[in-house]
């Protein structure tokens, strides 16, 4: 049973093509719960068997990711938060959750839009108190897309390694292999956030300094 599924999965991604991959991964990147794993690691996997090509993948992912947050990031800034608490039970979004993606947000600003994308449940939350906030949408796009970019990456290239050693498609070696890549991405990304406030604030410091010097000739 569970061996043709599998095989059904792999043959629906195939057979949907690199539209069927921005539609899925935009529903990814909304408030339906669509792991990401079980689409851009059969991805990964039929590149490494030539039958998608791997940056035609990665496009399609990221330009998936950006239609599913923005059409999150719209509803948030026009509509509000009410409706998302309201509706959102019909696609097992809880109010917890929201509550807990709000909170990162508040913390650390709209380079939690960027970092959410390596957290499962904030991967497809982070865009509604983005949008709440009406964060610019440039910046928005290019954290998105940055963020939703590397994780895809990472799950396409478990799915062309699994490929390329021959393996069968087994889509728990998909979840096993990227919550290791997590292990590693994490830290790194914490070291590149520090180094982004620290900038940014040095930035600010250097501006403050400038504008103090200014007064005082």
């Amino acid at each position: 049973m569970l061996e043709h599924f599998l095989t059904w999965l792999v043959d629906t991604i195939l057979a949907l093509g690199y539209p069927g991959i921005v539609v899925l991964m935009a529903i990814e990147s909304s408030v339906i719960p669509l792991p990401s794993e079980l689409v851009m690691g059969p991805a990964g996997y039929l590149a490494a068997t030539g039958r998608m090509d791997v940056w035609l993948a990665l496009g399609c992912g990221i330009l998936g990711s950006l239609l599913g947050s923005y059409a999150n990031y719209w509803v948030a800034s026009r509509v509000g938060r009410w409706v998302f608490v309201r509706y959102g039970r019909w696609v097992l979004l809880s109010e917890k959750s929201l509550e807990w993606t709000e909170r990162f947000f508040e913390r650390h600003g709209p380079i939690a839009v960027f970092t959410a994308r390596l957290f499962p449940v904030a991967r497809h939350l982070i865009s509604i108190p983005a949008g709440i906030a009406r964060m610019p949408l440039g910046r928005f796009f290019v954290y998105t897309g940055v963020g939703a970019g590397i994780w895809w990456a990472v799950l396409l290239a478990i799915g062309w390694a699994i490929g390329k050693a021959g393996k069968s498609w087994d889509p728990q070696l998909v979840f096993a292999y990227s919550h290791r890549a997590l292990v590693i991405l994490i830290p790194a990304v914490a070291v590149l956030i520090a180094g982004y406030v620290l900038w940014h604030w040095r930035r600010r410091r250097a501006g403050a300094t400038t504008t103090e010097q200014g007064r005082g000739s």
